[in-house]
């Protein structure tokens, strides 16, 4: 039995999962699917757990409690993967990233590395304390902030992510903007991500951005270029919630009644691949969140020579349903 197999038998013999889902790899054969990779382009790379919130939606569980941070010994071995690899999109993450003690020289080495660098900030932390040395690293290598903002109502904001957030948000878009992020125009991007605050799908991304926008501009001044709108999903903290309200059952059958078969195509885990704190690799950063090792076999960035090639399988679990929803996870 392989170690993917196994999880999922784990997951179904679960007593608190609610009424049982089709497997989703059941459900692609069904489609006539299958989920394998294409070209890695993206590398994306967690330097830690270490956050400055206990977000209820947050999969991979991060918080202040938290100690996971990668190491100067681990980050040389990134470097030399991401140097094999050619990427051409490097993403940054955490937890909150920008509490590494070392983040700015970690960008400034990883950034000449792709076309494209990615930065995933919650804002708090910027706004907590401006980091202007990292601002810096990433305004000269041009590099994209992606921003959680998960509501315009400040009582919705709070509850998902803590009291202060909504204000300490703004304060910190407003500041990026001043800098020149997400302006009209600016090659500095700033790119906004909203979650729903509970166990439902979100609304149309299209839809979510125009109001965005609008409020944004006119209530507060503030500008960005793009709003992804993704709904959450069932690992880490927001699984727990979900077991915990008793709309875990209803939660997982609504992702998979909601299962788009269009979606595949598109997958981000069809051309990236995850690195955790410790060097180890996944085929994206939820199976990264649920242990799940990439193609399901325990792989570390110094064994590799290159990117994992085109036609490798994907370790799959019920959490991809959340990927496949609706208008997908890309």
């Amino acid at each position: 039995m392989t170690l993917v197999s196994l999880v999922a038998e784990r997951q179904a013999e679960n007593p608190d999962r609610g009424p049982a889902v089709e497997p989703f790899s059941s459900t692609l054969a069904r489609h006539g699917l299958e989920l394998k990779r294409g070209p890695t382009t993206t590398l994306q790379i967690n330097v830690g757990l270490r956050c400055n919130q206990s977000c209820r939606h947050c999969h991979v569980e991060a918080g202040p409690d938290r100690v996971e941070m990668m190491t100067r010994e681990t980050l040389d071995e990134v470097v030399g993967f991401a140097r094999r690899g050619a990427f051409e999109v490097i993403d940054i993450t955490g937890g909150a990233p920008e509490l590494h003690p070392e983040i700015a020289e970690m960008t400034a080495r990883l950034a000449p590395l792709a076309k494209r660098t990615l930065f995933r900030c919650n804002l708090t932390a910027l706004a907590e304390d401006k980091r202007g040395e990292l601002i810096e690293v990433c305004q000269a290598h041009r590099v994209s902030i992606v921003a959680s903002f998960p509501s315009l109502d400040a009582t919705q904001a709070e509850a998902q992510r803590g009291r202060g957030v909504f204000s300490k948000s703004l304060a910190a878009l407003q500041w990026l903007n001043e800098l020149g992020y997400g302006c009209p125009g600016s090659d500095l991007e700033l790119e906004l991500v909203a979650n729903p605050a509970g166990a439902f799908l979100p609304v149309s991304q299209a839809q979510a951005e125009k109001k965005f926008r609008k409020e944004l501009n006119e209530r507060w001044g503030i500008r960005f270029h793009h709003l992804y709108n993704f709904c959450n999903v069932p690992l880490g903290r927001f699984r727990r919630w979900l077991l915990d309200s008793g709309n875990y059952g209803k939660y997982m059958q609504k992702l998979a009644s909601s299962f788009n078969p269009c979606t595949i195509g598109g997958l981000m885990c069809r051309s990236l691949v995850s690195v955790d704190w410790n060097g180890n690799l996944f085929d994206c950063d939820f199976n990264l969140a649920a242990g799940i090792p990439l193609g399901g076999q325990k792989r570390h960035v110094s064994e590799m020579a290159g990117a994992p090639e085109p036609g490798e399988a994907i370790a799959l679990s019920d959490h991809c349903y959340a990927c496949t929803a609706g208008a997908g996870f890309t």
